[in-house]
């Protein structure tokens, strides 16, 4: 999320509308996870659906990228968002940039991700576009990602 823009949205430091519906959002999968139904892809391939235009062609491209590269990592939603978790925690995610209105799609990596690198290493990438680099790139992170 943009800072500026989450900023000028608070006002006096309150959450932003987006931010909660994201949290209700949140609170909706948590308790859905519980239920019997442990296989999210059905809610994000629909939460996918949802999106806009170019927003929806990456997060498809991402999903395939994903389930191809670390198909032990279930596919869910976290906070709204598609992700991919281990153990019932999200490892990655996608936040599309309609989702906080940023300016790019960012591929996020959670403190579970096994991407540790030294001392300091990147935990998200902004995305514009996706090039077969790219796309390689994150094969390779999401695998490492997984363990």
């Amino acid at each position: 999320m943009n800072v500026t823009t989450a900023s000028s949205e608070r006002g006096s430091g309150a959450f932003t509308d987006a931010e909660k519906a994201a949290m209700k959002e949140r609170a909706k999968e948590v308790r859905r996870s519980s239920s019997k139904n442990a296989n999210g892809e059905p809610e994000l391939l629909e939460k996918i659906a949802e999106m806009d235009g170019a927003d929806r062609v990456m997060a498809e491209k991402v999903h395939a990228i994903i389930t191809a590269a670390a198909p032990s990592l279930a596919p869910t939603l976290w906070y709204g968002m598609p992700a991919y978790a281990r153990n019932g925690k999200a490892v990655v995610f996608f936040q599309p940039t309609g989702k906080f209105k940023a300016r790019y799609s960012t591929l996020g990596f959670n403190d579970s991700a096994s991407l540790d690198d030294g001392s300091m290493w990147p935990t998200s990438f902004a995305l514009t576009e996706l090039t077969p680099a790219d796309e390689a790139r994150i094969a390779e992170l999401v695998q490492r990602a997984a363990g």
